[in-house]
């Protein structure tokens, strides 16, 4: 079953056009991913699937039934904020329970749901707090369990791990996707963080300027991107952009090369020097100056060491690299997978 499908979606404030003819199908099940700069109407998509704000035109469909007049209530979507929007004079069993009673459950079917979903996110024993005798971390699992208690049909998550620090990120990270597992439901997901992108998604939404760039799985958008914006946008570090004067023999007018498959080679076709590196442990991330002075990224397994200003030779595989046109769509390749 189709879980949702947004057709023709435009929305504007004024002369600020902020969603331009989105059209997008979600199936039952799936963890979709949306990703884009600051201003790209993500968070304003989310409004409008939960009815928290109005398309000026197009229609939107939640499991094969058109919503565009439903109340928020109606729709049987929660949706999770990046603020915890928790209510701080309640207890979090009381902030569990107050959407429960709105919605006319008896008192054994709502003890019986907080239960559940105390159990499910490790919050038994913090029932009877307030929101500001908990952690930050404790609080965004009650913001989550304030969703699940409802049981709704989709989940549209607003950046919602952005206020934790990394440790919190990826253990909240888990409980997300090991819940998506268990429960089924779909859920559409905003984020800036490469790692959630890529780890947690079936498919991943590239969005700029109000208009959809390219949907797919993770590795899809990471090896075959449809044009520049998403190449560079997609992967951490970024990928690396060649002026085609020092590749003619690719005949593109861009060369794209994700740092990890430059290597150091004596006869190298990229000659630069070195302007800064970073020993990560594991990785070592090179920054080579070029002579156009664009700058490469090159990810070094294991530790190395340079001296600054050193000289220093690159190449790669040519079948790796991303070729791109004049206007930055992809030139498809043989070697495309």
């Amino acid at each position: 079953m189709t879980a949702l499908r947004l057709t023709d979606i435009q929305k504007s404030y004024g002369d600020n056009h902020v969603l331009r003819d989105v059209n997008l199908t979600i199936e039952d099940g799936e963890f979709i991913v949306i990703v884009g700069p600051s201003g790209c109407g993500k968070s304003t998509m989310l409004r409008i699937i939960a009815g928290l704000e109005a398309p000026d035109e197009g229609i939107i469909e939640l499991f094969d039934e058109v919503v565009n007049e439903m109340s928020p209530a109606q729709r049987g979507v929660a949706m999770v904020f990046q603020s915890y929007a928790l209510y701080p004079h309640m207890t979090v069993f009381d902030n569990f329970k107050f959407s429960l009673k709105l919605a006319g459950l008896d008192d054994a079917e709502i003890h019986q749901r907080i239960t559940d979903v105390a159990d499910n996110l490790s919050l038994q024993d913090y029932l009877d707090r307030k929101p500001s005798e908990l952690s930050g971390g404790q609080r965004q699992r009650v913001a989550l369990g304030r969703a699940l208690v409802r049981k709704p049909r989709m989940f549209l998550f607003d950046e919602p791990l952005s206020n934790l620090d990394a440790g919190l990120r990826m253990n909240t990270r888990i409980e997300i996707a090991s819940l998506h597992r268990a429960l089924k439901t779909p859920i559409l997901y905003v984020t800036h963080d490469q790692t959630e992108a890529m780890t947690l998604a079936d498919r991943i939404v590239v969005m700029r300027a109000g208009r959809i760039e390219q949907v797919g799985a993770p590795l899809e958008l990471y090896n075959t991107p449809a044009n520049r914006f998403v190449a560079g946008f997609i992967g951490s570090p970024a990928m690396n952009f060649i002026s085609p004067d020092l590749l003619p023999e690719l005949g593109a007018e861009s060369v794209g090369v994700r740092p990890e498959l430059l290597r150091v080679a004596e006869d190298g076709r990229l000659a630069g020097k070195v302007l800064h590196y970073e020993r990560l442990g594991t990785d070592t991330h090179v920054i080579v100056q070029l002579p156009d002075d664009k700058k490469l990224t090159v990810r070094l397994v294991g530790q190395w060491e340079f001296d600054l200003g050193a000289p220093i030779t690159l190449d790669f595989e040519d079948d790796k690299a991303v070729l791109f046109d004049a206007q930055g769509d992809r030139i498809p390749r043989a070697s495309d997978p």
